[in-house]
This record gives structure tokens, C-alpha cells and sequence, in this order.
């Protein structure tokens, strides 16, 4: 069944921006057919907080303000308030490859007490490739970090399709997004980990009130996510990545969705806006390859039009998008979205967005990746300070 079967209960033409996108909401499911999307309307004005970086993959802060951040070759690094990039602080053992690596970093809830941070890695085991979430302890000087154990392991690791995103959740669990690993039925399969979000207890055990009894499984279908965060009102927002032609020829077809506890995305079934009994349609889908980076929920004061909307890194199509759900209809409906920092700013490919404590959003670039231009200041960490 191909993306356009079913009948389009409305059309919603949101503006041809640079990239001619137009947009058909197909039910509760938003299809761009062209380009991504209408340009957005606020001035932003840009920092470069840092640079001289190499895949700045995933970004935590730290209590004085400092950013801790992974270099997928292996390396994390500390930035100082000045900009400064520190020596490596650990250099975890890694298996370096395509996509993989050092990839998500996130801090325990009390790192304050007991200095704990956790990394998702591609490293071996046996001799075989293998994804996994390590712990460390960073020294209270910020100089070294020594590693603590290993949390969880056995997931599917590829030459691409390896997820890694991880985040700390409302409810204090470590939430993972991982990758099918290049074999899209491990996605609908509960007892393998990959092409899932994972829901794990800080000491990597599986809640007892997971929505799959005995799984870390917190939500299955899902292909190669690298972003999801909580809007206001708890609802889970998963963006994915579509298919690269593994399936019939598909291509394209990168989603935001919003799922429930327990719910099926779909991969490898569903593509684009079709229905399919048994999972949850998405909210957006690209007919255009993005595809989608991190993501977070925009909880700052600097950019009001902004606020409460999720703002998603994109590496092909090389910009922020901007998505806002109807508030009568978050559970599925796009209210609008827009295109920011495409064309000419010179940000290129963008893989991490996080919060920071002082309410500005900061990014990472991607540049470095072997799929992007690697100038002389190499990847930066930038920081959406404003309007102008």
C-alpha cells in the first residue's frame, strides 16, 4: 500500500517556502509532499558557543553550567562557560564505523551526589559488534571520568541504523532509542531491544510497570530513532527515520509521532501516513529524506513564538524544524510546523538539540560526519540565543 492510498480527509496548503514544501493533513497525519515545509517567521540570532569538534554527537549539562558532550570517534570532552574545549575526560573503548560509536550521553538524576553520567556506545563483546549503555563517574574537578560499569547490553549494533539517543524521563527512568540494526523484524519483535524506545531503571533493570511485562520495551516499531522528549501535557514525542529503499524501493518518509505507553510505530509495516491495524500513524511525515536528529521540547523564554513546540535537528536537509501540536488534538495533530536555519546559514548538517538550564537552545553540528563539508572549525555547538 503505497503512502497516498487513502482518501485525504482535508487538504491544508501551509506554504511554499524555499523548498516549494506544501502539506496535506491525510486524517491526523501531516504529508509533506515537497520540500519540508513553509519558512518560519522569527528572526533568530545565532552563537557559536564552541567549535574545533569532531561529531559532537550528544550534549548533557552539568551543574556549574559547563557541557558535557560525546565525540562520536570516542571522546568526551568538557566546554567551559569561554568556549573552551577541554582534554578528553574518558575515552570509552568503541567499535568506530559509519554510524556508530560514542553516541548518547545523559546525566544521572543525582549527579550532584553521586557524579554518574551514562553513555550508549558502539563497542564489542565476544568479537562481535555490539550497542550498549555504559555508567561513568566524572571527578569533582572535571578532569577524568572513570568508568562505573555496564548498564545494559546486547543491542543490535550495524553499519547503520544504530540509534543512541538516551534521556532521563519525568518519572526518573533512562529512556533509549535504538536502531533496527539493519534488519527491520527485530522492530516488531518485544524480546530484542532493537528498533525501540527502552525503558530502564537508573541501574539498568527493566520497571516493573513497563507496558510489556519483563521488557525494557517501552514503545516497538520504530526504525532508527535519534530524538524524543515529553511535551507540557506527558505526551511522548518519537521522531524516526524512514525507509532508504530496503523495502520495495522506499525512500524518504522521516516521522514525528506521538505514542502511548506500549505502542507500535509500525516499522516495518507502516510508511508515511497509511493506516495499519495495529499501530499508531504518525503525526508528520516527509515525503523528502530529512532525516531527523535530536529533538527537544522548546521551554525557553528568549523565542515565545516558540514555546512548547518541538524543535528537531535535521542532517540531510540540513535545518530546524519547528512543530506545534493543535491543543485540542496533541495526541496526533500538527497544528503548523516551519523551517529554520536552511539555506545560506551556513549551520550545515545538525544532529543534537538540548534545552540549557539558561532557557536557549543549543545544537550541535554534524559536519564532520563523512556526509557533510569538515571546514576549519570543524563541528560547533551553537546556541539560539533570541530573536533579532
Amino acid at each position: 500500500m503505497g503512502s497516498r492510498s487513502i482518501v485525504a480527509l482535508s487538504l491544508v496548503m501551509l506554504g511554499c517556502g524555499a523548498s516549494g514544501a506544501a502539506s496535506e493533513a491525510t486524517g491526523a497525519c501531516t504529508y509533506v509532499e515537497a520540500g519540508y515545509g513553509p519558512p518560519g517567521e522569527e528572526q533568530l540570532v545565532v552563537e557559536v558557543v564552541a567549535k574545533g569538534l569532531e561529531v559532537p554527537w550528544g550534549v548533557a549539562f552539568l551543574p556549574g553550567g559547563e557541557l558535557l558532550v560525546t565525540e562520536r570517534p570516542g571522546r568526551v570532552v568538557v566546554v567551559g562557560a569561554d568556549g573552551q574545549v577541554s582534554a578528553p575526560v574518558a575515552q570509552p573503548a568503541i567499535r568506530a564505523g559509519s554510524e556508530g560509536g560514542l553516541l548518547g550521553i545523559a546525566l544521572h538524576p543525582a549527579f550532584a551526589d553521586n557524579r554518574f553520567f551514562y553513555v550508549y556506545l558502539t563497542g564489542e563483546r565476544e568479537g562481535r559488534a555490539e550497542n550498549r549503555i555504559e555508567r561513568w563517574r566524572l571527578s569533582e574537578d572535571l578532569s577524568t571520568a572513570s568508568l562505573d560499569r555496564v548498564v545494559f547490553s546486547g543491542i543490535a549494533a550495524a553499519q547503520y541504523h544504530d540509534g543512541g539517543r538516551i534521556r532521563f524521563g519525568p518519572d526518573g527512568m533512562l529512556y533509549v532509542g535504538t536502531g533496527d540494526g539493519r534488519e527491520p523484524e527485530r522492530s516488531q519483535d518485544p524480546k530484542d531491544p532493537a528498533g525501540k524506545i527502552l525503558r530502564l531503571t537508573p541501574e539498568g533493570e527493566v520497571p516493573a510497570d513497563n507496558p510489556i511485562a519483563g521488557s525494557p520495551a517501552y514503545v516497538t516499531g520504530v526504525r532508527n530513532s535519534q530524538g524524543f522528549d515529553w511535551l507540557d501535557d506527558g505526551s511522548f514525542v518519537v521522531t524516526d527515520h524512514g525507509p532508504s529503499g530496503e523495502l520495495n524501493g522506499w525512500s524518504g518518509h522521516d516521522e514525528v509521532n506521538v505514542a502511548r505507553p506500549g505502542e507500535n510505530l509500525g516499522w516495518p509495516r507502516v510508511h508515511g501516513c497509511d493506516p495499519y491495524a495495529g499501530a499508531r500513524a504518525p503525526s508528520l511525515v516527509w515525503r523528502e529524506a530529512a532525516p531527523p536528529g535530536g529533538a527537544a521540547v522548546y521551554r525557553g523564554s528568549a523565542i515565545p513564538g516558540w514555546r512548547g513546540a518541538l524543535v528537531v535537528a535535521t542532517l540531510r536537509s540540513e535545518h530546524l524544524h519547528v512543530v506545534r501540536f493543535d491543543p485540542n488534538d496533541a495526541r496526533a495533530r500538527i497544528l503548523n510546523h516551519a523551517v529554520y536555519l536552511a539555506g545560506d546559514s551556513g549551520s550545515g548538517r545538525l544532529r543534537d538539540v538540548v534545552m540549557g538550564p539558561d532557557g536557549k537552545l543549543y545544537v550541535t553540528t554534524s559536519n564532520c560526519d563523512g556526509r557533510g563539508t569538515c571546514g576549519a572549525d570543524k563541528d560547533r555547538i551553537l546556541r539560539i540565543a533570541g530573536t533579532r
